[in-house]
This record gives C-alpha cells, structure tokens and sequence, in this order.
C-alpha cells in the first residue's frame, strides 16, 4: 500500500489559497482514480482508498490545519501498513520554487514549512518522500504568510489545471516507479522553462 498526504487547511476561506495546493493536487489524483474521499473523525482527515497502477494507494487530507498536519498522518499510518521510508508521499506548497515548477525528493529537511515539520516531529523520522509544487515567492515588501494564505493571481490560475495535471501525473510515476526512480522524470525543467 502507498500513502499520499496532501497538506492543507480545511475551511472555505482556504480553499483556493496557494497554501491549499497541496490539496488540490490529491483532489485531482482522487478524481482521476474515482476515489471518494470521505472524513475520518479518528484521522481527523478526509480519507480515502483506491487502486493506482495496480497498487493499492490511501489518499489524505489532513484536517488539523497546515501547522498539526502530523497528528493526521500519525493516525492514517496507524490504519495503514505503509513503510513511511517507501511508501508514503506527501504533497505541498514551497515558496523557493516557481509557479508550477514541481520537485520531487525521497528524504529531507522541512525548509521552513511548518506542515512538514510537524509531520517529522510527530512521525520522528524525515525518511519519506516529499513533492513540493512551486507557488513562487512573494513581491518585495508583501508578507509572505499573507501571500501563501491568499489566492492564485488571474495569471497564476491560467496555469494551475496544467500544474495540478503534471503533479498528479508525478505521484503516479512515484507509485508505479518509486520516488528514487521517478526523480530525474519528476524534477526535469520544462524545455519551455529551459529556454530551448
């Protein structure tokens, strides 16, 4: 079994926030797949179970508010009998990537973002893949916690389904191929981004 984490805020005001793209990008590999997603008060996330290329894959959102997004893949790993080291992938925002820009990674730091960093404390371990969906970095002089909580730009949403597609299409490579395989495939610069 793989486990997906998607890291995010519940609420309507944060739907459509960079900060929420994580689930978005669950949402779409939910959608691809037909899998429902559906609250678990005992994970305190949205949970759901489906087949992915023949593998058996837990998607999740945590419920907990970016910042205690631990607490819910604690609980999911509890339920679900996933190596974190293999098999668990989890999907957020990062402010040093461009818009779009995806980078996949089997093990890390948590670079400043507070969801990852509670998920390493609560798990005690940093040995588990992470895709991190570029959302840029914020213009001089604006808070960078009110722009990671505020909406895409009418030029950044122009862009967003292609983004959500290539992230989804990278978590598929990550269960079929594993997250060490799927690397160079993953974080290759798009020849449009490379200027050839």
């Amino acid at each position: 079994m793989k486990l997906v984490v998607g890291l995010g805020n519940p609420g309507a005001e944060y739907e459509h926030t960079r900060h929420n793209v994580g689930f978005r990008i669950v949402e779409r590999v939910a959608a691809r797949h037909r899998i429902a997603l559906r609250h678990e008060r005992r994970m305190h996330a949205n949970f759901g179970v489906g087949i992915i290329a023949g593998t058996e894959t837990a998607l999740l959102e945590p419920q907990t508010y970016m910042n205690r997004s631990g607490r819910a893949v604690l609980a999911a790993l509890e339920d679900c009998p996933v190596d974190p080291a293999t098999d668990l992938l989890v999907v957020y925002d990062d402010l040093d990537l461009p818009f779009g820009r995806l980078r996949l990674r089997a093990a890390g730091g948590a670079g400043g973002h507070n969801g990852i960093g509670d998920i390493q404390d609560q798990l005690g371990r940093s040995d588990f893949a992470r895709l991190r969906f570029g959302i840029g970095r914020p213009p001089a002089g604006e808070d960078p916690v009110a722009y990671v909580l505020a909406p895409f730009t009418a030029d950044e949403a122009g862009g967003l389904d292609d983004g959500l597609e290539r992230a989804a299409d990278a978590i598929e490579a990550v269960v079929v191929d594993g997250a060490l395989r799927a690397m160079n495939r993953v974080n290759a610069i798009p020849k449009e981004e490379a200027g050839t």
